[in-house]
């Protein structure tokens, strides 16, 4: 494993998350990933979740290629805003960092949108580039707004409460 300044990893990781929240371009989001040509540093863009609720959710986009669909496929059934990071926590014996996210997502097809805390880890190759994306998100929070229910079983939890 390559070791890495903290400092350079955290300004590598905030520059990703930067591009991201502010909704630069696919081409642009893809310049902080490796294009090594090792099959150590094959770019990886992972969802953890369970494949049934959301078609981006618990399957491997491997390559470059792979990683663009990613983005393109999500990009077609969500929208986001006010986007932030913060709690950036290195670990540059791995060359990893973790990153907390906030943001207001919206399902494009049903319009119901909700408030979401999720987790980027990020994997850099040896040149600070991105390897391996990892997101851990609020995918029951998803698929209930892909099928237009979000806000009837918020509804339901009030009533509830």
């Amino acid at each position: 494993m390559p070791h890495h300044k903290r400092a350079e990893l955290l300004e590598a990781a905030t520059a990703f998350c930067t591009s991201f929240a502010q909704k630069a371009s696919t081409d642009e989001i893809l310049q902080h990933f490796s294009s090594s040509p090792s099959p150590e540093d094959e770019v990886l863009a992972f969802e953890h979740g369970h494949p049934s609720l959301a078609p981006f959710l618990g399957r491997p986009f491997r390559g470059l290629d792979g990683v663009r669909s990613y983005f393109s496929l999500v990009a077609s059934l969500l929208d986001y805003e006010d986007m932030r990071f913060g709690e950036y926590v290195v670990d540059a014996a791995e060359g990893r960092v973790t990153a907390r996210g906030a943001a207001r997502f919206t399902w494009r097809a049903t319009g119901e949108s909700w408030d979401e805390v999720f987790v980027y880890v990020l994997a850099f190759d040896a040149d600070r580039k991105v390897r391996r994306y990892e997101i851990w998100a609020d995918s029951g929070a998803a698929y209930l707004a892909s099928k237009g229910k979000l806000r009837e079983v918020e509804a339901e939890a009030e009533g509830r409460a």
